[in-house]
C-alpha cells in the first residue's frame, strides 16, 4: 500500500451502491480518498455527500440540479467543483489523478463512463452490469487492451471471482486453454444462485395484477425501484448470466441458476474434481464493495457476522421458466450475439419504467422484452455508437408497444 490514499470516483453516489461504497471508504480514511461524486439530479443527497467527503468534483447530468447544488455549496464555502451533463461523467471517470472508480449508474446510463474508466486503465469495480450486457466483447476487449483492473461487485459475481484462484479477469494468459479461462481452472461449472424475489411462490394466474409496491418488497435486499422489479421478473439474473459469460470466458451452458431464498451463499463454483466452493455471507453489498476496493486485500466492511444457528437451514430450487421467462430471453440474447443484449437491456428497462408508473402490467414486462427482440435486427456491436444505436431503436420500439395498452 502506498502512502497515499488511492483516489475514488463514485459514479451513481446517491443510490444504494454509492451510499454502501462511501459507507466503507468512511471507514478508511487512510487507504481512500473520494475525488468525485456523481448523481443524475439528487442533488439534495449529494450536496450531503460533498459536504461530507469533501471531493474534488462533484458532477450532476440535470443542468438545474448541478446549477442549485454549485449555488448550495458556494453557501457552504465547500471547495468542491461542480460539473454538469454527460460528458463530465467521462470527464471525472478517465482523470489522470484517479485510481479506481465504483460503476454503480445504474442501466444504458452508465456505458459511456465506464467504458472511459476502462479505457483509462482504472480499476474499474463493476457494479453497473447492464455497461457489460450492452457492450460485451467491446468491453472485454477494452479492459484487454487498457490492462485496466476489472473487478465485478455484484454478490454473485464477486463470490465467483472469491471462489477462484487468484485471475486478472480480460486478460489472455500464457496457459490458457481452448476452453477459455474455466478450462484452465479446472472449472467444471459456474452455479449461479438467486433469491427468487417476491413472487417466487405466487400463484402464476396473481402475478398479472402484482403492483409496483409489491415487486419492490425484495425479501432479503434493500435495492432501488428499477433492480427490485428486476429481481421480481428474474430479469436481474439473466442480465447476470450474460454478464458471467463475459466475465469468466463462459457459456451459458456452463452456468447453472440455483434459486436460494435464504440469499445467504452468492453463488459457487464446482471444479472438475467434484469440489464446490461457495462464497458465503449476510446479504450487504459492503461486502463485495470492500472486497473489491482492497483486492487481494481484506478490510474491514461493517458487515455483521453471519450466524448460521439462526439461519438453521439452505434451500435451493430450480427456476420456472415459464414464471421467469426473462431467464430465456437473456440466454437467447446472449446466444444471438452483437446487439441482441443492448436490445434486451433498453426493452427491460422501458418496460420497468412503464411498469413502475403503472402504464403495464407486469406481466407484459418479459412480452414487450421479446417482442423487440423479435423486431429488431442484430447487428455488430463493434464500436459505442452501434450499441447505443441499438439500444435507442429497441426503446423506440418498446415505447411503441407500451402505448398499445396495458
Amino acid at each position: 500500500m502506498t502512502d497515499r490514499p488511492k483516489q475514488v470516483v463514485v459514479l451513481g453516489s446517491t443510490g444504494s451502491i454509492g451510499v454502501s461504497t462511501l459507507d466503507v471508504i468512511a471507514r478508511h480514511p487512510d487507504r481512500y480518498q473520494v475525488f468525485a461524486l456523481t448523481a443524475q439530479r439528487n442533488g439534495e443527497r449529494l450536496l450531503e455527500q460533498c459536504l461530507r467527503f469533501q471531493p474534488q468534483y462533484a458532477v450532476l447530468v440535470d443542468e438545474e440540479a448541478a446549477l442549485a447544488l454549485r449555488r448550495s455549496l458556494a453557501e457552504q464555502n465547500c471547495r468542491t467543483e461542480v460539473l454538469m451533463g454527460r460528458a463530465a461523467l467521462v470527464e471525472v471517470a478517465a482523470h489522470g489523478d484517479v485510481d479506481a472508480v465504483m460503476a454503480a449508474i445504474v442501466g444504458a446510463a452508465g456505458l459511456e463512463p465506464t467504458l472511459a474508466a476502462v479505457r483509462a486503465g482504472k480499476r474499474v469495480l463493476l457494479a453497473n452490469k447492464e455497461a457489460l450486457v450492452m457492450s460485451g466483447e467491446l468491453f472485454m476487449s477494452a479492459v484487454r487492451t487498457s490492462g485496466a483492473d476489472l473487478l465485478p461487485i455484484d454478490s454473485e459475481h464477486n463470490a465467483i471471482f472469491q471462489c477462484l484462484p487468484r485471475v486478472t479477469l480480460g486478460q489472455k494468459e500464457p496457459g490458457d486453454t481452448p476452453n477459455g479461462l474455466l478450462g484452465k481452472l479446472g472449472v467444471r461449472r459456474i452455479l449461479l444462485t438467486a433469491s427468487g424475489g417476491p413472487f417466487r411462490a405466487t400463484p402464476l394466474e396473481e402475478l398479472d395484477s402484482v403492483t409496483p409496491e409489491q415487486a419492490c418488497r425484495h425479501p432479503n435486499w434493500s435495492m432501488g425501484q428499477k433492480i427490485s422489479v428486476d429481481s421480481a421478473t428474474m430479469m436481474n439474473k439473466g442480465l447476470e448470466l450474460i454478464e458471467a459469460c463475459w466475465l469468466f470466458d463462459a457459456t451459458p451452458d456452463q452456468v447453472d441458476i440455483h434459486i436460494h431464498p435464504e440469499s445467504v451463499i452468492h453463488s459457487m463454483v464446482e471444479y472438475c474434481d467434484g469440489s464446490v466452493l461457495a462464497q458465503m455471507g449476510n446479504p450487504d453489498m459492503r461486502t463485495p464493495i470492500a472486497s473489491g476496493l482492497a483486492w487481494p486485500e481484506r478490510i474491514e466492511s461493517g458487515v455483521g457476522l453471519l450466524d448460521l444457528f439462526k439461519i438453521g437451514a439452505l434451500h435451493f430450487e430450480r427456476p420456472d421458466t415459464r414464471r421467469f421467462p426473462c431467464l430465456r430471453l437473456a440466454a437467447e440474447a446472449f446466444s444471438a450475439g452483437g446487439t441482441a443484449a443492448a436490445v434486451l437491456n433498453a426493452a427491460n428497462e422501458e418496460a420497468v419504467a412503464a411498469f413502475l408508473d403503472r402504464r403495464i402490467r407486469f406481466t407484459r414486462i418479459p412480452a414487450i422484452i421479446e417482442q423487440a427482440l423479435v423486431h429488431i435486427p442484430v447487428s455488430a456491436a463493434d464500436s459505442v455508437d452501434a450499441v447505443l444505436q441499438a439500444d435507442q431503436r429497441a426503446r423506440e420500439y418498446a415505447r411503441q408497444i407500451i402505448q398499445a395498452g396495458p
